[in-house]
Formats: structure tokens, sequence, C-alpha cells
């Protein structure tokens, strides 16, 4: 049985997630997840990926993103592509890396993209990595409260929207 076409369209938002292979790890290094956000950084430039929330956790990873361009496949096909090949190449292995597919849910526009980016950002907590969303390094939590600076390719704007008009007031 054929899986089923994604819905794609210009402007939609989703939820993609991608787990390890077998649930293994896929950052092993701080250098990985640096790896990893850079290949967000050129989706963001090539493929016109606008990324909003994230948090890389050992063996998986969650995003919000848009897709102006309708684009979805291209932009993970990108990130996940490059990534598995960057880190075969890196460890001597070869093969899959990530778990199937990456799951990306059509996400409404509407108050349950604030709730999701809560989801997201809380995921270290609830693993039990950090008892505070603000401990946790490797996620746009700290983008968003204002302790790092974001880098470009991180828009805060929509969903600080959400938490107040002034962005100081949306921080805290």
């Amino acid at each position: 049985m054929a899986r089923p076409l994604r819905i794609t369209y210009p402007g939609a938002f989703y939820h993609v997630t991608s787990r390890g292979n077998e649930r293994k790890d896929i950052f092993k290094s701080k250098r990985d997840r640096e790896k990893f956000l850079e290949y967000f950084e050129s989706a963001a430039k090539k493929y016109d990926a606008v990324i909003h929330v994230f948090c890389l956790m050992d063996t998986h990873y969650h995003l919000l993103l848009e897709t102006p361009s309708g684009n979805l496949p291209q932009i993970m096909r990108h990130i996940n592509g490059a990534y598995t090949t960057y880190f075969n190449v890196k460890r001597g292995r070869s093969g899959h890396l990530f778990q199937g597919r990456y799951k990306a849910i059509l996400v409404d526009i509407d108050e349950y993209a604030k709730e999701l980016s809560r989801y997201i950002h809380l995921n270290p907590v609830r693993a039990k990595m950090v008892k505070t969303p603000e401990e946790y390094e490797w996620s746009s939590y700290q983008f968003y409260i204002g302790e790092k600076k974001p880098p470009e390719w991180l828009y805060r704007d929509f969903i600080l929207g959400y938490f107040g008009k002034k962005v100081s007031i949306a921080q805290k």
C-alpha cells in the first residue's frame, strides 16, 4: 500500500518531528547540534523555510515550520538528508539515521500555535533533562525570552504576538 501524500500548500504551518532510527541518538556532540542548526539556516535561505520554534533532543527534534512556497518535502529533504550525510561521514557509517519518514502535522494558525510552541519548548523539562526551559541550550526558548540574540533564520514575531503586542512584554 502506498503511503499517503502530504498536504502541502503555500503558507502552511507544520509541526515536524523526526526520530532517530531504532530510537538512537541523532546528536552525539555539541558540533552535531550546531551543524543541524546550520541546515535550518540554509533551508531558510535556499527554500524559503520560515522556522518559528525548534527543540533538538538527543533522539529526535521538534520544529514549527511555515512553508511560504508550499515546498515542505524539499525543505525536509535538505535538512534531514544533508544532516544524515554529515553524521554518517563524520562517524564512518552508512544507512538511515532517521526512523522512517519525518512526521509533519498540519497546524491551524490560531491559539493552537501558541500551545504548540509551549509543548515544543517544554519537551526537555518533560524528559527531565532540565528543570526549566530556559536551562536548555538546544531550543529556541532562550531566543524567545531574550536571553540570547536570535539567529536571522528564526522568526519569533508570530508566536510572540500571542503573548503581547510589545516584544518586551511578550518575552516576560
